[in-house]
Protein backbone atom coordinates (compact mmCIF):
# COMPACT_ATOMS: atom_id res chain seq x y z
CA UNK A 1 0.00 0.00 0.00
CA UNK A 2 3.06 2.59 0.85
CA UNK A 3 4.68 2.34 -2.87
CA UNK A 4 3.07 5.05 -4.07
CA UNK A 5 5.14 6.68 -6.87
CA UNK A 6 5.90 10.18 -4.92
CA UNK A 7 8.30 11.27 -7.84
CA UNK A 8 5.46 13.01 -9.05
CA UNK A 9 4.04 14.95 -6.12
CA UNK A 10 7.09 16.67 -4.63
CA UNK A 11 5.54 19.52 -4.09
CA UNK A 12 2.32 18.36 -2.49
CA UNK A 13 0.64 15.30 -0.63
CA UNK A 14 0.93 11.90 -2.82
CA UNK A 15 -1.58 9.89 -4.02
CA UNK A 16 -3.48 7.89 -1.16
CA UNK A 17 -2.06 9.86 1.78
CA UNK A 18 -5.38 12.46 1.68
CA UNK A 19 -6.82 13.74 4.58
CA UNK A 20 -8.55 10.48 4.60
CA UNK A 21 -5.64 8.29 4.41
CA UNK A 22 -3.13 6.90 7.09
CA UNK A 23 -3.45 8.62 10.09
CA UNK A 24 -6.65 10.27 9.56
CA UNK A 25 -7.93 12.28 12.52
CA UNK A 26 -5.83 10.05 15.03
CA UNK A 27 -2.56 12.36 15.14
CA UNK A 28 -4.27 14.98 12.86
CA UNK A 29 -0.87 17.80 11.75
CA UNK A 30 0.94 18.74 14.47
CA UNK A 31 -1.17 17.65 17.48
CA UNK A 32 -2.48 13.90 18.61
CA UNK A 33 -5.76 13.03 20.47
CA UNK A 34 -6.21 13.31 23.69
CA UNK A 35 -8.48 12.02 26.04
CA UNK A 36 -12.04 14.13 25.38
CA UNK A 37 -11.02 14.02 21.90
CA UNK A 38 -9.06 17.24 22.27
CA UNK A 39 -6.03 17.58 20.22
CA UNK A 40 -2.75 19.67 21.55
CA UNK A 41 0.22 20.41 18.88
CA UNK A 42 3.21 18.40 19.98
CA UNK A 43 5.92 20.07 17.77
CA UNK A 44 5.63 23.14 15.86
CA UNK A 45 7.22 23.47 12.00
CA UNK A 46 10.55 23.75 12.88
CA UNK A 47 10.62 21.41 15.52
CA UNK A 48 9.58 18.75 13.20
CA UNK A 49 11.65 19.42 10.55
CA UNK A 50 14.75 18.83 13.27
CA UNK A 51 13.05 15.89 14.47
CA UNK A 52 12.87 13.95 10.79
CA UNK A 53 16.27 15.57 9.83
CA UNK A 54 17.97 13.75 13.13
CA UNK A 55 16.26 10.77 12.35
CA UNK A 56 16.71 11.00 8.60
CA UNK A 57 20.87 11.81 10.02
CA UNK A 58 20.69 8.11 12.43
CA UNK A 59 19.84 6.20 9.31
CA UNK A 60 18.16 6.93 5.62
CA UNK A 61 14.59 6.89 6.05
CA UNK A 62 11.54 6.54 3.73
CA UNK A 63 8.37 8.75 4.76
CA UNK A 64 6.79 6.03 5.98
CA UNK A 65 9.65 4.58 8.12
CA UNK A 66 10.14 8.45 9.69
CA UNK A 67 5.63 8.38 10.80
CA UNK A 68 6.59 4.66 12.10
CA UNK A 69 9.95 5.57 14.22
CA UNK A 70 7.67 8.62 15.96
CA UNK A 71 4.64 6.59 16.49
CA UNK A 72 7.14 4.06 18.62
CA UNK A 73 8.78 5.98 20.07
CA UNK A 74 5.56 8.06 21.76
CA UNK A 75 4.28 4.73 22.23
CA UNK A 76 1.37 5.11 19.58
CA UNK A 77 0.68 8.99 21.49
CA UNK A 78 1.53 10.62 18.67
CA UNK A 79 1.67 9.48 14.27
CA UNK A 80 2.57 12.70 12.60
CA UNK A 81 -0.03 12.82 9.33
CA UNK A 82 1.60 12.03 5.75
CA UNK A 83 0.23 15.24 4.84
CA UNK A 84 2.47 16.97 7.81
CA UNK A 85 5.50 14.72 6.90
CA UNK A 86 6.04 14.71 2.95
CA UNK A 87 6.24 18.27 3.39
CA UNK A 88 8.91 18.79 5.53
CA UNK A 89 10.51 16.15 4.13
CA UNK A 90 10.60 18.42 0.55
CA UNK A 91 11.27 21.58 3.05
CA UNK A 92 14.15 19.80 4.52
CA UNK A 93 15.80 19.21 0.47
CA UNK A 94 15.01 22.79 -0.10
CA UNK A 95 17.15 23.70 2.51
CA UNK A 96 19.63 21.44 1.05
CA UNK A 97 19.88 19.56 4.38
CA UNK A 98 18.47 16.19 3.48
CA UNK A 99 18.67 14.51 0.28
CA UNK A 100 17.32 11.75 -2.14
CA UNK A 101 19.41 8.47 -1.79
CA UNK A 102 19.02 5.88 -4.88
CA UNK A 103 16.73 3.43 -3.98
CA UNK A 104 15.49 0.33 -5.75
CA UNK A 105 11.10 0.55 -6.25
CA UNK A 106 9.29 3.21 -5.50
CA UNK A 107 10.08 4.48 -2.24
CA UNK A 108 12.29 7.14 -2.08
CA UNK A 109 14.79 7.28 0.62
CA UNK A 110 16.84 10.22 1.79
CA UNK A 111 19.25 10.77 3.91
CA UNK A 112 21.23 13.79 5.50
CA UNK A 113 23.45 16.37 4.00
CA UNK A 114 27.29 17.48 5.56
CA UNK A 115 24.80 20.95 5.84
CA UNK A 116 21.92 19.24 7.47
CA UNK A 117 24.88 17.44 10.02
CA UNK A 118 26.09 20.58 10.93
CA UNK A 119 22.92 22.39 11.74
CA UNK A 120 21.46 19.63 13.99
CA UNK A 121 25.15 20.07 15.63
CA UNK A 122 23.88 23.66 15.91
CA UNK A 123 20.86 22.56 17.27
CA UNK A 124 21.79 19.62 19.33
CA UNK A 125 20.58 20.87 22.69
CA UNK A 126 17.05 21.25 21.23
CA UNK A 127 17.31 18.35 19.47
CA UNK A 128 17.74 16.35 22.70
CA UNK A 129 15.06 18.53 24.27
CA UNK A 130 12.17 17.56 21.60
CA UNK A 131 13.74 14.17 21.49
CA UNK A 132 13.04 14.21 25.68
CA UNK A 133 9.64 15.17 25.01
CA UNK A 134 8.87 12.26 22.26
CA UNK A 135 10.10 9.93 24.83
CA UNK A 136 8.02 11.60 27.75
CA UNK A 137 4.57 10.89 25.62
CA UNK A 138 5.65 7.34 25.04
CA UNK A 139 5.86 6.99 28.77
CA UNK A 140 2.47 8.54 29.43
CA UNK A 141 1.23 6.09 26.87
CA UNK A 142 2.66 3.02 27.93
CA UNK A 143 1.13 4.37 31.65
CA UNK A 144 -2.27 4.82 30.19
CA UNK A 145 -4.61 1.63 30.55
CA UNK A 146 -5.94 2.30 27.32
CA UNK A 147 -2.86 2.06 25.08
CA UNK A 148 -3.53 -2.05 23.86
CA UNK A 149 -7.08 -0.74 22.96
CA UNK A 150 -5.75 2.37 20.96
CA UNK A 151 -2.93 0.39 19.85
CA UNK A 152 -5.94 -2.01 18.12
CA UNK A 153 -8.03 1.01 17.06
CA UNK A 154 -5.24 2.08 14.94
CA UNK A 155 -4.21 -1.27 13.81
CA UNK A 156 -8.09 -1.74 12.50
CA UNK A 157 -8.19 1.78 10.88
CA UNK A 158 -4.89 0.65 8.90
CA UNK A 159 -6.89 -2.70 7.85
CA UNK A 160 -9.63 -1.04 7.09
CA UNK A 161 -8.77 1.67 4.91
CA UNK A 162 -6.63 -0.80 2.84
CA UNK A 163 -9.83 -3.22 2.47
CA UNK A 164 -11.92 -0.55 1.32
CA UNK A 165 -9.22 1.48 -1.15
CA UNK A 166 -8.94 -2.18 -2.87
CA UNK A 167 -12.25 -3.83 -2.06
CA UNK A 168 -14.78 -3.83 -4.28
CA UNK A 169 -17.28 -6.90 -4.11
CA UNK A 170 -20.30 -6.14 -2.20
CA UNK A 171 -20.22 -9.91 -0.40
CA UNK A 172 -16.63 -9.60 0.69
CA UNK A 173 -18.05 -5.80 2.18
CA UNK A 174 -20.56 -7.00 3.97
CA UNK A 175 -18.69 -10.08 5.92
CA UNK A 176 -16.46 -6.77 7.12
CA UNK A 177 -19.31 -5.31 8.10
CA UNK A 178 -20.56 -8.49 10.13
CA UNK A 179 -16.64 -9.11 11.41
CA UNK A 180 -17.15 -5.18 12.89
CA UNK A 181 -21.01 -5.59 13.80
CA UNK A 182 -19.99 -8.77 16.08
CA UNK A 183 -16.88 -7.20 17.78
CA UNK A 184 -19.37 -4.03 18.87
CA UNK A 185 -22.10 -6.42 20.07
CA UNK A 186 -18.99 -8.94 22.15
CA UNK A 187 -17.53 -5.59 23.53
CA UNK A 188 -21.14 -4.03 25.10
CA UNK A 189 -21.38 -7.50 26.54
CA UNK A 190 -18.42 -7.42 28.41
Amino acid sequence: MWHHHHDHHRHGTPRGFGRGGFGGRFGAGFGFREEGGRARRVFDGGELRLVLLKLIADEPRHGYDLIRAIEERTGGAYAPSPGVIYPTITMLQDMGQIEEQASEGAKRSFAATDTGRAHLDEKSEEVAALFARLDALGTAARRSEGTPVRRAMHNLRLVLQQSLESEVDPARLHEIADILDEAAKRIERL
